[in-house]
């Protein structure tokens, strides 16, 4: 009986160990969707919402202040109006203003230039085209971008021919330095935002020392830093070519920059001359 009676403790701990009950699964809160609140649209007195059309920027900034209503005008419109000096309230915004409005701007479309169509004109020298515009093409093979090149040595009627954005590297820098030796019709060139370096750009400031037609080169945003020596035959190059008229390039020296500067000015000063004469 002593040993039924120690044995049965351990049995039911036993059973009830291996018999706990499990817990109760979780429960799923509702919570009820907050409503929004709409705000209700003020309507004024004729009178009143014509003359809050019409108000300025200096009135729209001193009612504000008056009413401590700095919501009714933006950040641009308070400093404008200070600008003007016809504003009463020049202590400053102390509350959250309307932020301003600016207008999306869109998406240039896509380029429709057809690359082999436009290699065919130049190559045949087409009197109608005049300008060639490659924008933005980032598909062109590197192959065609130089046979335009090679092409355009003989044309005599692109006046301008933009090639950026179309993944040009040193070899199309290449092709446009010996082009831009032979060919004497055009007037503007850009081959700006490509992956020319500092040796095919090089190669593009030499032979316009031998051009004398070119009125406009944009050469800017390349993928790598030209460098100061690059610059510095920026500079050499448009104190020499009288014909540049306008360079497009973001100089980060200020020696180059001075000196650019000086032969652009001084190079439409003579252009000036010359259409008097």
């Amino acid at each position: 009986p002593v040993g039924a009676l120690q044995e049965s403790p351990t049995a039911l701990h036993r059973t009830s160990v291996s018999w706990l009950p499990l817990p109760p699964p979780f429960l799923t809160l509702f919570l009820p969707k907050k409503e929004v609140v709409k705000e209700e649209d003020v309507i004024l007195e004729p009178e009143l919402e014509e003359a809050l059309a019409n108000a300025t920027d200096a009135e729209m900034c001193d009612i504000a202040a008056i009413l401590g209503m700095y919501t009714l005008m933006s950040n641009k419109q308070y400093y404008d109006a200070i600008c003007s000096g016809n504003i009463t309230n020049t202590e400053g915004i102390n509350s959250v203003v309307q932020p301003d409005k600016y207008k999306p701007v869109p998406d240039e479309p896509p380029n429709p230039t057809n690359a082999e169509e436009t290699l065919a004109k130049v190559r045949s020298n087409d009197k109608d085209l005049e300008e060639v515009n490659l924008n933005n093409i980032q598909d062109i093979p590197i192959q065609t971008l130089k046979e335009i090149c090679e092409a355009m040595k003989t044309n005599t009627h692109v006046k301008q021919l933009s090639l950026v954005a179309t993944r040009s590297n040193d070899p199309v820098a290449h092709a446009v330095a010996e082009m831009l030796k032979e060919n004497k019709s055009l007037q503007s060139l850009n081959i700006e935002s490509n992956f020319i370096t500092s040796a095919g750009m090089m190669e593009v400031i030499k032979a316009m020392k031998e051009n004398s037609t070119l009125a406009e080169l944009k050469v800017d945003n390349q993928r790598q830093r030209l460098g100061d020596s690059v610059e510095m035959e920026m500079a050499a190059m448009l104190e020499k070519c009288t014909s540049i008229t306008r360079f497009g390039y973001h100089f980060t020296q200020q020696g180059p920059r001075a000196r650019a500067s000086i032969a652009i000015t001084r190079n439409n000063e003579l252009r000036r001359k010359q259409k008097k004469t």
